[in-house]
């Protein structure tokens, strides 16, 4: 199983009248932590772009369990317990500063060449670091 961790603060323009942040924009947090457990590979989005395969989200599901506030660093933990396919499964747990669980969710992406249109196999710039957390 692979892990990884970030952090992020809620901003401003992310949070409603009440100061807590708007459920739609925990999709774009979801989205930095991802990105950022890709980097941790030394891998890039842009990367994988460039070698002709793009990753749509296929589905989110999120559970809210309590809210994140404006000025909130949060803590996201990001899990791929399986090795991908033609998709990837992300599972996220989102920590508010008491280090309290308020947010659970999971992304799944397919990896789409980009000439085709057509699903491929997860690309090995990116299955070879993941191999190395699932070996027991």
């Amino acid at each position: 199983m692979f892990e990884h961790e970030t952090k992020i603060r809620v901003l401003y323009s992310d949070t409603d009248q009440m100061g807590y942040m708007y459920y739609g924009d925990y999709a774009k947090y979801f989205e930095f932590a991802r990105t950022e457990a890709i980097r941790s590979f030394g891998l890039t989005y842009k990367e994988l772009e460039e070698s002709g395969v793009m990753m749509p989200v296929l589905s989110l599901n999120t559970k809210y369990i309590g809210p994140a506030k404006y000025d909130d660093v949060l803590r996201i933990k990001t899990c791929i317990k399986k090795l991908p396919g033609t998709r990837i499964l992300f599972e996220y747990e989102v920590f508010n500063p008491e280090d309290k669980l308020i947010t659970i969710c999971d992304t799944t992406l397919v990896f789409v060449d980009m000439k085709t249109g057509k699903p491929v196999l997860c690309p090995e710039v990116l299955l070879t670091p993941l191999q190395s957390f699932f070996k027991h």
